[in-house]
């Protein structure tokens, strides 16, 4: 064992140049170990500290990648902030919904669930025989609480813009009616929010509801709160789950720990060594990991190794010139070599993102041949040829400038240690100049870049030039992506997460909602909106889509295998907030433990 252990410290010690502090950053993969035998790494010790409880090693599964603090809030209403596994784990959705596979499937309500014939009222049927793991039964009681209280202006919602009433009329029926349906919000709600006992959320339904931490809560779900400590979060298994009899489902750890990120170096360390079962950090050097005999995996196993999980996409400031110009934006999307960003940032690791900017999961709503004669593609003299006839000359340093003369530099912000952003955007600014166009690569600290993207308040812009974001995930409609691009009004504070780019068209706006307010499952009219939307994109370029980010999903196959794969059970591998409930919890259902060695 001492040569694997060896073997081990030497990867770290070339890996370590290359780890970011970030869990969503990335860097080229370097070559595997100078003349390394491959070994198999036993399993080390789970990660501790002093005052931790340790759990048996073969009931335990141990997972990374979605905290980087110290677990403070159980509140499953605090939708940005509970510790990982209270969605999922512990508290549960009526529905769940498969991105993979684009289903919805009945969860804490029934199959008979649904709307009515004129689409304005939505009939939940709850399942029965669901039990609260204090014992008392899910009633329609709950279910309607658990939409009423999004009333509350504590919580931001805007669901009690469509929706009028929310009312049990039997113990397994609630009946919601709208305003004015929006069936893609709604449809998001069934599965992304929880349903939540009201006989211990209605005293807590004031002002303060997100003071409430609800440590040791009351839930539905696989799994009990256990412990939790500044480094970890711990679940324990609830053999009383009411899915093992109505649904012959049974997750096979007995203990969940969820450990706190505290550096990508720690974190790979623990892979390697078999400290961690699923990381869900970005981590480097994945080739090497996956073909070098340290019986670890990916959803791939090849090239890009995860699926896509969001679009990075550049995000410049229409508000300022010129980049308030949609032909200087469109040579600035022509100047970009994503290909060198792909292959040389992230070694193969991601993919291109299409000119749309829509994730390979909505390829069904891609116009593709007005994506193919309007998008956009790497070509450095066609971006000279946009700028010049556009009126940017260019200056004595070769690079353009303004159509008054005066100099153009651009900077380009993303936050200090992201080291694969650090790397993209100075393999942006290096392809943007040999077009003429000036970009200064810069990377504050991650608060600052906040403070730049967001506008201050309704009247002022945002300060920054041009950003990278990536924050649209998986989801079940391409609205959240258009709702991204588009939202009216503009944005401006801290909470914000569409329109940075301060971009104004109502055209575009008008058909959001209208995709908004379009049942999920009418796929015509949706695709007819979503061309017309992918028209404006395409010609304004209000955003430049650039590279898919990964479903990060590193597993050490050593304790516990039979994880997500292509070629095997075919759902999300991830712990992050949404996904459990967007089908990652039946990989707890379908993972199998490794017998020991005899």
């Amino acid at each position: 064992m001492q040569q694997g252990k060896t073997r081990v410290l030497s990867l770290l010690a070339v890996l370590s140049i290359a780890a970011s502090a970030c869990g969503t950053s990335a860097t080229p993969s370097p070559a595997a170990p100078s003349g390394a035998t491959p070994t198999t790494v036993a399993p080390s010790a789970a990660p501790t500290t002093a005052s931790a409880e340790t759990y048996p090693r073969a009931e335990t599964l141990y997972t990374a990648g979605k905290q980087w603090g110290a677990p403070s809030t159980w509140n499953p209403l605090d939708t940005n902030n509970y510790a990982m596994g209270v969605i999922g784990l512990q508290y549960e959705t009526l529905f769940m919904y498969d991105p993979l596979k684009d289903v919805y499937t009945p969860w804490l309500a029934t199959a008979d669930s649904g709307w009515d014939a004129a689409k304005t009222t939505y009939t939940i049927k709850v399942r029965p025989g669901v039990k609260w793991s204090d014992g008392s039964a899910l009633t329609a009681a709950d279910v309607a609480f658990s939409i009423q209280v999004w009333k509350n202006p504590a919580l931001a919602s805007v669901l009690w813009t469509f929706v009028s009433d929310a009312t049990a009329t039997d113990d397994s029926t609630v009946v919601v009616k709208f305003s004015a349906p929006a069936y893609a919000e709604w449809a998001q709600f069934l599965y992304q929010n929880a349903i939540v006992p009201k006989a211990i959320f209605e005293a807590k339904n004031t002002a303060d509801i997100l003071k409430f931490t609800n440590e040791n809560g009351v839930g539905t779900g696989p799994y009990l709160y256990k412990t939790h400590a500044d480094d970890r979060m711990v679940w324990i298994k609830n053999d009383n789950w009411w899915a093992k009899t109505a649904l012959n489902l049974d997750v096979k750890p007995k203990y969940i720990v969820d450990v706190v990120n505290s550096s990508n170096n720690v974190a790979l360390g623990q892979l390697i060594q078999g400290g961690l079962d699923l990381n869900n950090n970005f981590l480097p050097g994945i080739a090497s990991l996956v073909t070098g005999g340290y019986n670890i995996t990916t959803y791939f196993a090849k090239p890009p190794y995860m699926l896509a999980g969001n679009t990075a996409t550049l995000i410049p400031n229409t508000a300022k010139k010129p980049l308030d110009d949609p032909k200087f934006r469109l040579a600035l999307a022509t100047a970009i070599n994503t290909a060198d960003i792909v292959n040389k940032v992230y070694g193969g690791i991601v993919t291109a993102s299409d000119p749309t900017g829509l994730l390979p999961i909505f390829s069904k709503y891609v116009d593709t041949a007005q994506r193919d004669a309007l998008g956009f593609k790497f070509d450095t003299a066609k971006a000279k040829s946009i700028l010049a006839a556009a009126g940017y000359k260019a200056g004595s340093d070769g690079f353009v400038t303004n159509k008054d003369g005066s100099a153009i530099k651009l900077t380009l912000e993303v936050p200090d240690g992201w080291s694969d952003w650090m790397a993209a955007e100075n393999s942006i600014a290096a392809s943007a100049k040999l077009a003429g166009i000036n970009i200064d690569p810069q990377h504050p600290d991650f608060n600052t870049v906040i403070a730049d993207r967001n506008r201050p308040d309704a009247t002022s812009p945002a300060k920054f030039d041009l950003i990278i974001n990536n924050d649209i995930q998986v989801g079940n409609t391409p609205w959240t992506w258009y709702d991204y691009v588009f939202r009216q009004p503009l944005p401006n504070g801290t909470n914000e997460t569409r329109n940075f780019e301060g971009y104004s068209n109502a055209d575009a706006w008008a058909l959001t909602q209208q995709m908004d307010k379009t049942p999920v499952d009418d796929l015509a009219t949706l695709k007819t909106i979503a061309s017309k939307l992918q028209k404006i994109q395409l010609t304004d370029m209000p955003v430049i889509p650039l590279w898919y980010n990964g479903v990060w999903s590193q597993v050490n196959n050593s304790v516990w295998t039979n994880f997500p794969s292509d070629t095997g059970a075919q759902v999300l591998p991830a712990t992050w907030n949404g996904y459990w409930n967007m089908g990652a919890v039946l990989m707890l259902t379908q993972i199998k433990a490794v017998p020991p060695a005899k």
